[in-house]
C-alpha cells in the first residue's frame, strides 16, 4: 500500500474578501475529490485572501499510481482558471 501526498500552493488574484476564496477552495475540493478520488483540505493561510494551501493524500497499490495522480490533479486546477500552482511538497512511503 502507497499512502502520497501533496502539497500545493495556489494564488488566487480574484479574491477579494475570505467569502470568494472560501467558494473557490470548495470548488476546487470538490472538483479534485469527484475527478480523482483524493482527499482534500486547505491545510495553512486560512486568514489569507489569496493564497491558497491545499494538502491531497492518496491511496493506491503502485507509486507511479499516485504520483501520476497528483501531477494530474496540479495539471487540472491550474490551467482551468488561470490560477498559479506550485507543488511545494511530494511525499511517497514507497515507490
Amino acid at each position: 500500500m502507497i499512502v502520497g501526498s501533496l502539497r500545493v500552493r495556489l494564488y488566487v488574484r480574484q479574491s477579494r474578501s475570505l467569502k470568494d476564496k472560501r467558494q473557490v477552495v470548495q470548488s476546487i475540493k470538490d472538483r479534485m475529490r469527484n475527478t480523482f478520488n483524493v482527499s482534500v483540505a486547505e491545510v495553512d493561510a486560512q486568514d489569507d485572501r489569496q493564497l491558497v494551501i491545499l494538502g491531497f493524500a492518496m491511496v493506491s497499490n503502485e507509486g507511479a499510481t499516485s504520483s501520476r495522480r497528483s501531477s494530474k490533479s496540479c495539471r487540472r486546477f491550474a490551467s482551468t482558471r488561470s490560477r498559479r500552482c506550485w507543488i511545494t511538497r511530494w511525499k511517497s512511503n514507497g515507490a
